[in-house]
């Protein structure tokens, strides 16, 4: 499975679909990529003992279910039913669908799921962990700062969460609607274990995630610095790529910048 793998679905079924969200979900293709391919211990996902993963920011919920399908837990029949009638494949996750741990799209929420997760795991005795993938507009959420103090206070050595920096929401670049620069620091305030990466570098991040203690010690946090529509040249770092859907020609453009017509 790999971060190209990913966004060539994204770019189909958004199409197919007609909606937007494309930026958010190219975004974060490579950390799906390496989290679904790579890291992630699930043999199947109804094992109790599976790592759980929640996509907190989930209106990248088309790359997710791109990572599903490359996983084999979602066939390319249900994949097509995305953005339809009587389909659990919405805009955001919903915890019925098989792979989904749980449902997201209320904002600044994914960590506080993700920590009680992983402190249910370490109640169970359980070696599974716990990871959120989270926005850096998320960071602008109170409700995220207080599960950060709780998961440092519990050493929730189990609990990993990426966020995904490519420094920009729905309405602005994160720096001006509310600027967080530098991130790392603050993490570390909260006593947590920070490692900045790059979040387009699969190996890079594999093994980043190989050198984390999850048994002792405090929460893990990779910064990882992304490319808002990583890839496809007109929709980088171009904030109207949040809701915009395709056209025709836009559509042929991206497929062919990402090499999926060659």
């Amino acid at each position: 499975m790999t971060g190209q793998q990913i966004r060539r679905i994204v770019l189909e079924q958004a199409m197919r679909a007609h909606v937007g969200h494309i930026g958010s979900a190219l975004s974060v293709a490579d950390l799906l990529a390496v989290l679904y391919g790579r890291v992630l211990r699930a043999e199947h996902p109804a094992d109790p003992e599976r790592d759980r993963f929640v996509l907190s920011k989930g209106h990248a919920a088309l790359a997710l279910y791109a990572a599903l399908q490359l996983r084999g837990w979602l066939s390319a029949e249900e994949l097509n039913r995305y953005g339809g009638d009587h389909t659990l494949l919405g805009v955001h996750p919903e915890w019925q669908l098989p792979g989904v741990d749980f449902a997201t799209g209320s904002l600044g929420q994914g960590v506080a799921l993700a920590a009680g997760a992983a402190l249910a795991a370490r109640l169970q005795h359980s070696p599974r962990r716990a990871f959120a993938l989270v926005s850096d507009g998320e960071c602008n959420e109170g409700s995220l700062w207080e599960t950060v103090m709780f998961a440092a206070h519990q050493k929730l050595a189990n609990l990993i969460v990426l966020v995904d920096l490519n420094g920009q929401q729905a309405f602005g670049y994160t720096d001006e609607v509310l600027s967080l620069t530098p991130m790392a620091p603050r993490w570390q305030a909260f006593g947590w274990d920070v490692h900045e990466v790059d979040g387009h570098h699969e190996q890079a991040l594999a093994e980043t995630i190989a050198t984390l203690d999850t048994r002792t010690g405090p929460p893990h946090v990779l910064l990882a610095r992304t490319v808002f529509g990583k890839g496809v040249s007109y929709m980088e770092s171009q904030i109207k790529w949040h809701y915009w859907p395709m056209s025709e020609s836009e559509y042929a453009q991206a497929l062919a910048e990402i090499g999926a017509l060659s």
